[in-house]
């Protein structure tokens, strides 16, 4: 029999966790008020016509993730060991990379934006929609990669409550000014996009309030930010984690463009379904984040029994959060999805399907706690390796099968088939890291 978690790393992990999903369920929430009003606009190719601009910005966004994901990681890992200088110098590359990429993202919108939808497809009307979404959006790349990257830092040093500050605080605007733009002032597509524009410059200004409030010594190190041997060492590990975000977003993306193709409707049921199942990955990744944070601290510190804890524990909270969602797609179908559409026929798609929420959810619950486990040990190969065998071998061949076919029954087979192998593959790569973890770590200096 296993040996459980002391009290003293539940309480912990638990804090950290509660904490992280309160802050990480502010922004499906605010997506869902996006799809709700949206939705109930006469015209459902706004609907659609967003769901498929987000593609454009899952693209993005999603690839410069490792701004968020590396930092919280490395951080961590420099916290564990007592490197104050690291952590700092961390906080400070991110941010000098988040600003050179969203600036140049800015300066090449155009391509960006012929290049995006030129790959996508959608009715007239419906894309559109979504190039009036992309302009008022795109304007915030900038403030969007920097607020991953102060997102990212204070989770390294387990400063759960300023997160939660940074996301409430951005998401309950976004909330606002959906309302205001899209319904006050009749401006639709491009009043999402705005709303979204707006609120990501206030997360960063929260987060740098919170960052120059802090009471501790702030070393500037401003001459060691371009240290060539940090630099590199800083993109050998994004550029793994840029690799398996890059699979992430081209399985979603494709499902939700396939999902056009197989109707607007279609489109629209689909959407809507994600959109439930975008809601219940972040409380799950509030328990991956806490995972993330903890992981790195373990992995300074060397301690690998307490990550065999960590992991344990993690597993079993990341499920328990699956399986509540799932329980309500089961119990109260009826009363979701017409939340968010009045759409009769897009109601009654999403009521056949979502059942494969289920499934999804709970070998998902898996897979996202592996990404933090994984990313808080800076392990980027490891996760490279998983998302792309799990994306092109085994997404790839199955969706290809319900386009030839055209069943969403099977594309949403390709879904669940694609979070089993993703949670298979890090769960037999974990076995092995805390194997070989035994003999030979040692306390980051």
């Amino acid at each position: 029999m296993s040996e459980s978690p002391p009290r003293s790393l539940r309480r912990r992990y638990l804090r950290l966790a509660t904490i992280n999903i309160m802050a990480t369920v502010s922004v499906p929430l605010a997506g869902l008020v996006d799809t709700a009003i949206l939705g109930h606009l006469e015209d459902i190719r706004f609907l659609a016509g967003v769901a498929l601009g987000s593609i454009v910005f899952d693209y993005v966004y999603w690839t410069f993730g490792f701004l968020r994901m590396g930092t919280t990681g490395t951080t961590a890992q420099a916290m564990g060991g007592g490197d104050i200088k690291a952590v700092y110098l961390t906080l400070y590359r991110g941010l000098f990379l988040a600003l050179s990429i969203g600036t140049a993202l800015v300066v090449l919108q155009v391509p960006i934006r012929i290049g995006g939808f030129a790959v996508l497809s959608g009715a007239e009307g419906v894309e559109a929609a979504g190039v009036a979404y992309f302009n008022a959006r795109v304007w915030g790349a900038p403030a969007t990669l920097c607020s991953f990257v102060l997102i990212g830092w204070f989770l390294g040093r387990e400063e759960s409550g300023r997160v939660l500050l940074i996301t409430v605080g951005a998401n309950v605007s976004n909330i606002i000014l959906d309302y205001v733009f899209v319904l006050g002032f009749g401006l639709a597509a491009f009043g999402a996009g705005l709303a979204t524009m707006i609120s990501q410059y206030l997360a960063v200004v929260i987060g740098l309030i919170l960052f120059w409030k802090s009471r501790e010594s702030r070393p500037w190190l401003w001459g060691e930010i371009l240290d060539r041997h940090g630099l590199t060492s800083l993109m050998r590990l994004n550029r793994d984690i840029l690799f398996r975000t890059l699979g992430l977003i081209t399985a979603l993306s494709l499902f939700t463009n396939l999902s056009s193709v197989l109707g607007t409707t279609v489109l629209a049921a689909n959407a809507i379904l994600l959109r439930v199942q975008y809601l219940a990955s972040h409380f799950i990744d509030g328990a991956a984040f806490a995972t993330e944070s903890l992981a790195g601290t373990f992995r300074g510190q060397g301690d690998p029994k307490g990550l065999l804890k960590l992991l344990r524990l993690s597993l079993v909270v990341g499920f328990a959060c699956a399986l509540g969602f799932a329980v309500l797609v089961v119990i109260a179908p009826g009363f979701l999805y017409p939340l968010l559409t009045s759409h009769q026929e897009v109601v009654e798609v999403a009521t056949r399907f979502g059942y494969w929420l289920i499934p999804v959810l709970l070998f998902g619950s898996a897979a996202y706690i592996y990404d933090g486990f994984f990313l808080g040990l800076t392990e980027g190969r490891v996760l490279r390796n998983s998302m792309l065998f799990s994306t092109i071998l085994i997404f790839g061949s199955v969706a290809w099968v319900a386009v030839a076919r055209g069943d969403n029954h099977i594309l949403w087979l390709a879904m669940t088939l694609w979070m089993v192998s993703r949670a298979a593959t890090l769960s037999w790569a974990s076995r092995s890291l805390l194997r070989e973890a035994q003999s030979t770590w040692e306390p980051c200096r």
